[in-house]
């Protein structure tokens, strides 16, 4: 039996036994008070919250439909975008950028994929609804999470506090969609005094979707994650936290040659929070995790080999990561006037490999064979970050970063061409001998920020300036779109980010609104150049750019019932170096909402509308895609409901692209000519899609 759908089938068993469970006992949970619940509605529009900063509730129900992974999550912000490889696992992009330049934190932690091809971003082993909050800070206006962070950071929290007294609580969850999608989520926490659990997981399954023209898109996956948390809370200000968790999945691809397989995860990570030390040292958190992504690659799990191809005989790459790390951090206060944050972090990652087919064959077993490391990745970090009341409404917000990043390969050519690895695979024994090498850089951070709340209106204003230095990542090094060569490793230099941010925010009983905009200079920007055949070899290059854009949103309250919103995002980029655009940058991006809410059910529709994009480097891109030629604009238009059933049950529903539209995003991954199916430039967007969702509280 197939060891990934014995686990897989095992999980989803336990799951819908779980909830089957959960669901029992809420159905017998008594009397319906509607006055004390909210009108259930389906997110379509997501507001900044403050200054650069926006929280979410990942549970909440969404649309387009509800989630499967981190990437499809973040889409549906201003901003954001996404990189559609098939039907899960896309990269996600923040103003235009990817990679190490939008970081991803998993309860403080990283996780970080192993594919050379970015197969599986950090979000790929993210399973949005098991969080209870998700904050994305833009631009370069923080210092607290990581280095290199010039796009942005996005953290995914789960949040325990000390219970008051025994306590059973939780959530759960069954969606239902085309193309056999269907997914099942549940969240149980239990707790006391002394202590709690918690126990989260989740099971997600879909088929081949078909584009607005009936064409079938070789995109189906099925994946499951389970975590599990055990806190000890001796006082009401000591924490100490132990998660433990593991996932796996398969996802088909339609711009590879290879599908993913499998992608094993598993975390384990332990925190120490100790509150109210002394009169101004407010908080310590101490934290230590271990995250590992061991990734397979292959054409022959999801697909048939096509004898056509570049690869005819049945083949397999597993790539494995492994990150570590740690963060120590206090926070002092003195009174509500000033606030700082100070500490260290840091983490080291480890990548390594190995090659060969399924059982039996010519190549050899994959599992069979050695694992070569072929790179090695660390930083160490100092932080402080400050808030200073300086005068009545006004705020300063400041703060200081120095990293000290290195990066070792162990398997790079010695000069172009000649050996370094492609694809995950261990070097061919025909090649010529190759070296390991190691380089290091410090790499200083910063930034100012001015708030000011305006006495005439309830509004904020701010307006700020950062710099930030980002090393070259795994991707830029050795990845796919690469040399690897010990020439190349040595040359890229690492970008250098200076960025103004303004805006504005603005909230009252029936209007809250928000703009956000920003302008910056990127020197040694890291662009990728993409082979002009299969007999060329790409490489990462150093250029000069200039970047700008913002997003900005508004939500009405017509009245009692009747609600509009609306949100609109713009990004651009200029390579100065070529005289040309900086490729991969989404076009001018609006989503119109109108909504209707009753006591406790709701309906709503939602138009997408995006531009022509015109600006376009053929044959440039970032770790993951490349611009393909100019894209044409397109409009979607989606329908929701939402229904209250008790304060317990709220039943949502949706259809998204309403019409059956055929289009594909401008910022895309080349489809790969695969064998059975209609190939189209750009992988196209599912088309007409239904879905329905039932979520339950305990």
């Amino acid at each position: 039996m197939n060891t990934y759908f014995f686990h897989s089938t095992v999980s989803r068993c336990a799951l819908t036994v779980a909830m089957g469970i959960v669901l029992g006992r809420t159905a017998h949970a008594g009397d319906v008070d509607f006055a004390t619940t909210l009108t259930p509605v389906v997110v379509t529009a997501t507001m900044q919250d403050s200054p650069l900063t926006v929280v979410v509730d990942p549970k909440k129900p969404r649309q387009p439909v509800p989630a499967s992974d981190g990437a499809d999550f973040l889409k549906s912000i201003p901003g954001f975008s996404t990189i559609r490889k098939g039907g899960s696992n896309g990269d996600p992009l923040l103003r235009g950028m990817s990679g190490s330049r939008l970081n991803i934190l998993i309860d403080g932690g990283m996780i970080a994929g192993g594919c050379p091809s970015r197969m599986d971003p950090p979000t790929a082993y993210i399973a949005p609804q098991l969080f209870d909050r998700v904050t994305i800070i833009k631009g370069p206006e923080t210092v607290l999470y990581g280095p290199g962070n010039s796009a942005g950071v996005v953290l995914f929290d789960r949040d325990f506090k000390r219970y008051t007294q025994s306590t059973l609580d939780g959530d759960a969850s069954v969606l239902f969609g085309s193309a056999g999608r269907n997914d099942q989520n549940l969240d149980l926490r239990a707790g006391d005094t002394t202590g709690y659990i918690g126990i989260s997981t989740n099971h997600t399954h879909s088929q081949d979707y078909k584009d607005g023209n009936g064409n079938r898109v070789h995109s189906q996956d099925d994946r499951w994650n389970a975590d599990a948390t055990v806190g000890w809370t001796p006082t009401d200000n000591t924490q100490i936290e132990l998660t433990a968790g593991k996932g796996n999945g398969q996802a088909a691809y339609a711009f590879s040659g290879m599908d993913g397989a499998q992608f094993l995860r598993e975390s384990v990570a332990l925190k120490w929070t100790q509150e109210h030390l002394t009169t101004h040292w407010d908080k310590l958190v101490v934290q230590a995790y271990t995250n590992y992504a061991d990734h397979v690659m292959d054409n022959y799990t999801l697909r048939v080999p096509d004898p056509n191809s570049m690869m005819p005989m049945a083949m397999a790459s597993d790539v494995a990561r492994r990150t570590s790390g740690g963060r120590v951090a206090g926070t002092w206060r003195w009174d509500d006037a000033l606030e700082l944050q100070g500490g260290l972090d840091g983490s080291v990652s480890v990548h390594d490999n190995r090659m060969g087919g399924p059982p039996g064959s010519r190549m050899g077993y994959y599992k069979n064979k050695p694992r070569a490391r072929d790179a090695r990745m660390q930083d160490i970090g100092a932080f402080a970050e400050a808030r200073w009341l300086f005068a009545p409404s006004q705020r300063l917000v400041s703060g200081v970063r120095m990293d000290r990043a290195q990066a070792r390969g162990y398997a790079l050519g010695t000069d172009y061409g000649d050996g370094g690895t492609m694809a995950g695979m261990n070097p061919m024994p025909s090649m010529p001998a190759q070296v390991a090498a190691s380089r290091g850089n410090t790499l200083p951070s910063g930034f100012v920020r001015y708030e000011r709340d305006l006495a005439s209106q309830p509004a904020t204003f701010y307006a700020g300036i950062g710099h930030v230095e980002r090393f070259p990542d795994y991707w830029e090094l050795f990845g796919q779109h690469v040399e690897g060569t010990l020439h190349s490793f040595h040359s890229l230099k690492p970008e250098r980010t200076t960025q103004l941010d303004v805006g504005m925010q603005y909230r009252d009983d029936r209007l809250k609104a928000w703009i956000s905009a920003y302008a910056g200079v990127v020197n040694d920007f890291i662009v990728m150049h993409y082979p002009a055949s299969v007999m060329d070899m790409g490489y990462a290059r150093n250029v000069q750019t200039r970047i700008a854009g913002g997003e900005a949103g508004a939500s009405y309250a017509i009245n009692s019932h009747w609600k509009t919103d609306i949100t609109l995002a713009y990004t651009w980029g200029e390579n100065r170096t070529e005289h040309r655009p900086l490729p991969q940058m989404p076009p001018l991006d609006a989503r119109l909402g109108v909504s209707y809410e009753a006591s406790h059910w709701s309906v709503g529709a939602l138009w997408r509308l995006a531009v022509t994009q015109n600006r376009v480097a053929e044959g440039e891109g970032n770790i993951v895609g490349q611009d393909l030629g100019p894209s044409a604009g397109f409009g979607v238009f989606s329908l929701n409901g939402a229904y209250r059933i008790d304060r317990r049950f709220t039943l949502s529903t949706g259809i998204d692209n309403v019409f059956n539209k055929a289009y594909a995003e401008h910022v895309n991954a080349a489809t790969a000519g695969l064998a059975g199916y209609v190939n189209t430039i750009r992988v196209n967007e599912p088309g007409r899609t239904f879905w329905l969702k039932l979520d339950a509280k305990l």
